[in-house]
């Protein structure tokens, strides 16, 4: 197995090569309204540390969100196109399970993890503590979420936007390919079909007719 794996499902764009045995190649940035213009170079690179070029991959696996509109698409829409062109096999993982994969291993006890959804919301989801998903994603309001899990410790970028209500993030804050690399090869996440996870209408919607 050859696996290119990203995530721009938050303002980190994560890019990662996997050989089957461990992680080859890495590389990213952050902008959260760079996600298209940082993308496709960060591949490059990751692919030239690996030493391969696009035709050597057998699988791509991507971040499916939840996250907002415009980032989570740029990502979604790579992982299809590269599927479809050279005819990978492809993974969409839940952008919340790689950071829950991450974070098991330093919490030993169950736990939520929040990313910003911006509009003073966060993406969230509970988790055991083996990092198995119990419940959601979902959005909500921090506060919903801080008196709904009182007393769990939080990780995740939207534990530190709202750490008066939240706490600040108790693990990992942005989700790393080489963690969603290494999950899929091991298959410790869901495997999801390759379609982004809103949760949310678009902000734009025709007009109603009266």
């Amino acid at each position: 197995m050859l696996l290119l794996a990203f995530d721009t499902a938050t303002p980190a764009i994560t890019v990662a090569v996997h050989d089957g045995t461990s992680v080859v190649g890495q590389a990213g940035g952050e902008g959260a309204t760079a996600h298209g213009e940082q993308l496709a170079p960060s591949i490059r690179e990751a692919l030239a540390q690996a030493g391969l070029v696009p035709a050597d991959l057998t699988d791509v696996a991507v971040g499916v969100g939840p996250g907002p509109f415009t980032g989570l698409r740029v990502g979604v829409v790579t992982a299809l196109t590269l599927g479809a062109t050279l005819g990978l096999r492809t993974h969409g993982v839940c952008t919340l399970d790689v950071l829950a994969v991450e974070a098991a291993a330093g919490l030993g006890q169950e736990f939520v993890v929040a990313t910003d959804a911006r509009r003073r919301e966060v993406y969230w989801a509970r988790y055991a503590a083996d990092g198995r998903r119990l419940e959601g994603p979902a959005v909500d309001l921090p506060i919903v979420v801080a008196e709904r899990f009182a007393g769990l410790p939080v990780v995740g970028r939207g534990a530190d936007v709202h750490a008066e209500v939240l706490g600040g993030s108790r693990g990992p804050v942005d989700p790393a390919a080489a963690v969603l690399a290494s999950a899929v090869v091991d298959g410790v996440v869901e495997v999801l079909p390759l379609e982004p996870l809103y949760l949310r209408r678009p902000d734009a919607v025709p007009i109603a007719g009266r």
